[in-house]
């Protein structure tokens, strides 16, 4: 987010994923090693590195509808805009989340999967604050229909 502020980002300010993927199409990225995530707002650009790994192309997933979004992650990571602002989700430690998050989008994380606990099935989300944060930086949405739980749809 802090490289692609040419294209309509704002850091930790805002932004959009397709965005991101713009940039990554026309630059290479860094490590994290090279360009650690800080959880800081910046509107700049570290060159730490040469950058390894870049995008060739992306697609969106047809919104509101589960099926798509696990066919997508059986293909590989995705990246979704949930509602975070809300208590369920804030304080989230462990189980699934199926109610209390609201589906007014506010912030990017990376579907990583999905499964089922307990009967629920759930969509396994890799959240941005840390490994103290969820289950070890893990959450797990409940899998509905329309926008979803969360608004992950």
């Amino acid at each position: 987010m802090d490289c692609s502020v040419s294209f309509g980002n704002l850091s930790c300010g805002g932004g959009l994923m397709d965005s991101a993927f713009n940039y990554a199409e026309q630059h290479k990225l860094e490590t994290e090693t090279e360009y650690p995530y800080t959880a800081m707002f910046h509107l700049h650009c570290s060159d730490a590195g040469d950058g390894i790994v870049g995008a060739t192309s992306y697609y969106d997933v047809t919104p509101n509808d589960p099926s798509q979004l696990k066919a997508a992650l059986d293909l590989g990571p995705v990246s979704v805009a949930i509602e975070a602002d809300q208590t369920a989700f804030g304080s989230y430690t462990s189980g699934v989340i199926t109610t209390g998050c609201g589906d007014q989008l506010d912030h990017g994380v990376l579907a990583v999967g999905y499964g089922s606990e307990n009967g629920q099935e759930y969509f396994l989300v890799k959240n941005s604050w840390g490994p103290s944060w969820g289950e070890s930086g893990y959450v797990k949405i409940g899998v509905a229909d329309g926008a979803g739980v969360c608004g992950i749809n």
